[in-house]
């Protein structure tokens, strides 16, 4: 069986920078300015094929040279995509520090205005046991779509810092599984993680601590916090909540322990780190089951 991912594709350009703030200077010279093929949707599918599980994508690129770039990379990837076209493709700009900071600005060029037609949803939707739909506007109306497929949904609703915001409402009552940033919590994540539960359809919470590693919240049973490891020197953040999740969804379809799961996912996220881009730094499910049972004794 295959995962769906659809979300957000878009054309990254990063820049290392001293520290933040940032002081204005007219021109800086740093090494290390790439461009690259990410976005949430993307990162999740390609975190996904490269641990081994079967992941069709659904997004929008446009005909644009930006779009351009994005196909050539989807298709050279082997990842079954439909992408659909759009007037614009998003674009993104990262600054990162050397502790791994890092500020994210975002051109999502109008997409999240756009529809998915029907058809196309359901044709991706089909064989598939899994959905993972990022919060952009353009997936709230495949929310009902998977529900009445009977295909369990992941939603991931980033650093939100409570759970009244009305943006978040439709993923809140209709992702089975939901993950969140710890960064914005006005409150302890055990006691986040229950009201969560509370509010919620989702039968699964999960809370991103960073380099605290993870919690998995679970009804009726106790929270469970999980250490990340220290792999190697961080780079760069962006896209450690992209990788947790996959890394659980990859794991937890394999294992059904969502304990086991996680333990493998912040393993897979402490790696991840470790690269540049939201779209880099990825292992398979074999490199991380070797890290997860640390070195040979």
């Amino acid at each position: 069986m295959t995962v769906l991912v659809a979300g957000l594709l878009n054309l990254e350009t990063s820049a290392p920078v001293a520290g933040f703030p940032l002081d204005y200077a007219p021109a800086r010279y740093p090494d290390g300015i790439a461009a690259v093929v990410s976005g949430v949707g993307w990162n999740l599918a390609l975190a996904l094929h490269t641990l081994g599980t079967p992941v069709r994508l659904l997004g929008f690129a446009g005909d644009d040279p930006a779009g351009r770039v994005v196909r050539a990379i989807v298709d050279a990837s082997g990842i079954d995509a439909t992408l659909l076209p759009c007037p614009r493709t998003p674009q993104s700009v990262i600054l990162h520090d050397e502790t791994g900071r890092r500020a994210i600005l975002t051109d999502t060029a109008g997409t999240p205005d756009l529809g998915v037609p029907v058809a196309a949803f359901d044709a991706a939707v089909a064989g598939c046991d899994t959905v993972i739909l990022s919060n952009i506007d353009w997936t709230r109306p495949l929310l009902t779509r998977a529900r009445h497929a009977g295909v369990p949904v992941v939603t991931d609703l980033h650093a939100v810092a409570g759970l009244d915001n009305p943006y978040d409402a439709d993923y809140l009552d209709h992702a089975d599984v939901l993950f969140l940033s710890g960064e914005h919590l006005p409150e302890p994540p055990e006691r986040f993680a229950a009201r969560v539960l509370e509010r919620s359809g989702a039968q699964i919470v999960v809370i991103g601590l960073g380099a605290g590693g993870a919690l998995l919240a679970r009804r009726g049973l106790e929270p469970l916090r999980v250490r990340a490891p220290r792999l190697r020197p961080v780079v760069s953040t962006t896209g450690a909540g992209d990788a947790l999740l996959a890394g659980f969804v990859h794991f937890h379809r394999r294992l059904g322990d969502p304990a086991e799961a996680l333990e493998r996912a912040v393993v897979f996220a402490s790696w991840k780190v470790g690269a540049r881009s939201g779209a880099e730094g990825f292992i398979d499910g074999a490199a991380v089951e070797r890290l997860a049972a640390g070195p040979p004794a």
